[in-house]
């Protein structure tokens, strides 16, 4: 039993000297600095957006220097940031895609001082994707119980063989301990390189869920829409021909119950696209078409 316990503390050892390499100090907030991780050998970092708050960007290198950063792009709604350190020859982190159970070990990392720092805990719950407060899109919801300590967030949660589940968060949901899946990070990293934000569509209107009369809820197939109460001047809405108290159904063929299906359903691949919006007005379904804008 005492070689098992052994062999196991030495793994996670081993997993935590292997995965420091690819951990960062950032430095991008006044007082607690944060942590990072090398997403490529030219000083590309993936960091918490909420730790990003100042111009002059600092990040302590495993190594020991201390470089200047430059902030890329960041997407408040996943809480993910990129930056731009001025060093090359870095060690990327080797990431896994998600195959983790509840009840697995995990390590969450961190370097807000000049050392890696570690805490063990398990996967204590995983669903499906879901939307943060803010509107961004989480492919998966994964909850740990590792203590979070200051300067944790945008650190890497690492299974037990040292590859990075994703990246960890104490800014999208208060008291609880969530971790950003790799796919996640993946998709939001490809667009901040790209086009330095997330790009998400945009209609110009403003909406709460309404429930739909009884004649059309067999019709439509579902008891809700979105009330349209206001819309705005010069938007894609307005130019489609959407007006106030019209109720949305769906958009592009996809049922619209919650204000969440109609954020989800604006996603970037659609912009400029002309999309048919089913409405009810007057007490009657009609479709309109609608060019989607981008959201700035």
């Amino acid at each position: 039993m005492a070689d098992s316990f052994q062999s196991l503390s030495d793994a996670m050892a081993a997993a935590v000297e292997t995965a420091g390499q690819s951990i960062v100090q950032v430095n991008g907030r006044r007082r607690m600095p944060a942590s990072g991780v090398v997403w490529s050998a030219e000083g590309v970092i993936v960091t918490a957006h909420h730790v990003v708050k100042s111009s002059n960007v600092t990040v302590h290198l495993p190594e020991g220097r201390t470089v200047a950063a430059t902030l890329i792009g960041r997407d408040p709604t996943t809480d993910l940031a990129l930056l731009r350190a001025e060093a090359d020859g870095l060690q990327p982190g080797g990431w896994e895609d998600g195959q983790v159970q509840v009840g697995n070990l995990v390590l969450a990392l961190a370097r807000p001082g000049r050392t890696v720092q570690a805490t063990l805990g398990v996967i204590s719950a995983l669903g499906g994707s879901w939307r943060t407060g803010a509107g961004g899109e989480i492919d998966r919801y994964l909850q740990t119980d590792v203590l979070m300590y200051p300067g944790f967030s945008g650190g890497p949660l690492v299974n037990a063989s040292g590859q990075f589940v994703g990246i960890n968060s104490s800014a999208l949901r208060r008291g609880t301990s969530l971790t950003i899946p790799a796919t996640t990070v993946q998709r939001v990293a490809e667009a901040l390189l790209a086009h330095g934000r997330v790009r998400r569509g945009y209609l110009g209107v403003s909406t709460q869920p309404v429930r739909l009369p009884a004649a059309l809820r067999d019709e439509v197939g579902q008891e809700t829409g979105l009330l349209i109460v206001a819309v705005e001047s010069d938007s894609p809405a307005e130019a489609g021909g959407l007006v106030l108290g019209d109720t949305i159904v769906s958009l592009g063929g996809e049922a619209v119950r919650h204000h969440d299906d109609l954020v989800g359903l604006l996603s970037g691949d659609r912009l400029g696209q002309k999309v048919p919006v089913a409405i009810v007005r007057g007490g009657e379904r009609q479709t309109v078409n609608v060019t989607i804008g981008e959201r700035t």
